[in-house]
């Protein structure tokens, strides 16, 4: 579903000649196929499938593309943050204007309110008291908001609570 509009999208693209959109959802779809050829070796090394029921198994799922796409933004943060301390504003605005691309293809992002209201919960669920506590709070957390939220916020969010209880 996501990979089909991912790949209506690069057709309209080149359609209209946006040739930024046209080679980040080039990029995207290379990453999609990266992963699947992955998925791919892996299934081949642990099971004796024939080649079509291997090439249907090894297609992402839309969680998974999900994953993809959020990695994909996450290297352009980061690339964003270099090129700024570099002083390079010019390839900072063109990773910028990538991950705004890409950012289209997530499901809808939670509230900084949703993400706490969230963490509260399962705070009190687990009994988490301490700071050293954050890595049980995020596993319980990462899969309820998986691709809605980046997990920083989420890690900023814990320790704020965290800090608060001590």
């Amino acid at each position: 579903m996501v990979k089909a509009k991912i790949r209506e999208d690069l057709k309209k693209g080149l359609k209209e000649r946006k040739e930024l959109e046209v080679s980040v959802l080039r990029l995207l779809l290379a990453a999609i196929f990266n992963k699947e050829k992955e998925k791919r070796y892996k299934l081949a090394k642990s099971q004796q499938l024939k080649e079509a029921e291997m090439a249907k198994e090894s297609e992402l799922t839309d969680d998974e593309i999900v994953a993809v796409i959020s990695s994909e933004i996450k290297k352009r943060r980061e690339a964003i943050f270099e090129y700024e301390k570099g002083k390079r504003l010019d390839l900072a605005e063109k990773e910028k204007k990538e991950a705004e691309i890409l950012k289209k293809y997530l499901p809808e992002q939670l509230s900084e309110e949703e993400i706490e209201k969230l963490v509260k919960e399962v705070i009190n669920k687990i009994g988490a008291k301490e700071l050293k506590d954050i890595g049980k709070v995020m596993k319980e957390v990462m899969p309820k908001v998986k691709g809605r939220a980046e997990g920083g916020l989420i890690s900023q969010s814990i320790k704020k609570l965290l800090s608060k209880q001590e």
